[in-house]
C-alpha cells in the first residue's frame, strides 16, 4: 500500500515538474540561446561607444547570435555552480582564469578551423599570444561574479516561468534553428577559407555556398574575421 502511494507521489511530481527545472539540458540550452543573443547586444553597444560605428558582431549568418557567448554562458553556469557559495574573491579568481582560458581556446580554434582571428590583444600588457589578456581576464572575473550572484538566478527564474507544453515545443524549434544556423555558417566560413586559398568548388553544395554566401557577403557578416596571415596594426575590440 505504501509503495503504491510513493509511486503515485513520484508520478505526480514528474507530471508537475518543470521542463527546465534544475540544471538540465533544457535549462542549459536556454542559457546558451539567451547568451548568444545578449552577448551580441552588449558587444554591439561597446562597439558603438568605443569605435563609434555599428557593425555586425554576430557569429552566425542568420540572426543576432554568437555561439561563443552562448557556450561561454553554459561553461560559466556549470563551472561556477560548484563554487557559488564560495567567497566572492574565489568566485572572481575562478571566473577570471576560466574566462581567459575559454577566450584563448576559442581564438585558437577559430584560427585552426577557419583560418581567421576575430580579436587580437598583442597591444595590451600581460597578454597571452594576443588571444587573451589580463584586462579581459579581470572583465571575465567581474562578469562571473555578477553571473553567479545576480544574472543567473534571475535568468533561471525567467526560464522556469515558461509554460511546460509551450516550453518543450519552442525549445526544440530553437534547437533545430540553431543547429541549422551554426551548421550553414560553419560550412560557409570553411568555404570562404578555401576561396582565399584559390580552391575551386568541387561539388554542387560548394557551388551553392559560393553563390549565396560569397566573400562580400561573408565580410559583412564577419567584419572582424581577419585572415591569419595578415598582421594586426592594433588589437580588435
Amino acid at each position: 500500500m505504501e509503495e503504491k502511494v510513493i509511486e503515485k507521489e513520484i508520478e505526480q511530481k514528474e507530471k508537475t515538474r518543470h521542463f527546465a527545472e534544475g540544471l538540465n539540458f533544457y535549462k542549459l540550452f536556454w542559457v546558451f540561446f539567451i547568451g548568444c543573443f545578449i552577448g551580441v547586444v552588449i558587444e554591439t553597444i561597446v562597439c558603438i561607444i568605443v569605435l563609434r560605428r555599428i557593425e555586425s558582431r554576430a557569429g552566425v549568418i542568420y540572426g543576432p547570435f554568437n555561439p561563443v557567448y552562448g557556450f561561454g554562458a553554459v561553461l560559466v553556469t556549470i563551472a561556477l555552480d560548484k563554487v557559488k557559495d564560495a567567497k566572492n574573491i574565489w568566485i572572481f579568481l575562478y571566473s577570471m582564469v576560466l574566462g581567459a582560458a575559454f577566450e584563448y581556446i576559442c581564438s585558437k580554434f577559430q584560427e585552426i578551423a577557419f583560418g581567421t582571428v576575430s580579436w587580437e590583444y598583442s597591444n595590451l600588457p600581460f597578454n597571452i599570444a594576443g588571444r587573451t589578456s589580463l584586462m579581459y581576464g579581470i572583465a571575465w572575473g567581474i562578469l562571473g561574479l555578477f553571473w553567479v550572484k545576480l544574472i543567473y538566478p534571475n535568468l533561471s527564474r525567467f526560464i522556469e516561468s515558461i509554460p511546460n507544453k509551450a516550453g518543450f515545443v519552442i525549445t526544440w524549434i530553437l534547437i533545430g534553428f540553431m543547429v541549422f544556423d551554426m551548421g550553414i555558417s560553419t560550412c560557409a566560413a570553411i568555404r570562404e577559407e578555401e576561396r582565399r586559398n584559390n580552391i575551386k568548388a568541387s561539388n554542387a553544395f560548394e557551388e551553392f555556398l559560393d553563390k549565396h554566401y560569397d566573400s562580400e557577403f561573408m565580410r559583412k557578416i564577419y567584419p572582424n574575421a581577419i585572415p591569419r596571415d595578415q598582421k594586426f596594426i592594433k588589437g580588435n575590440v
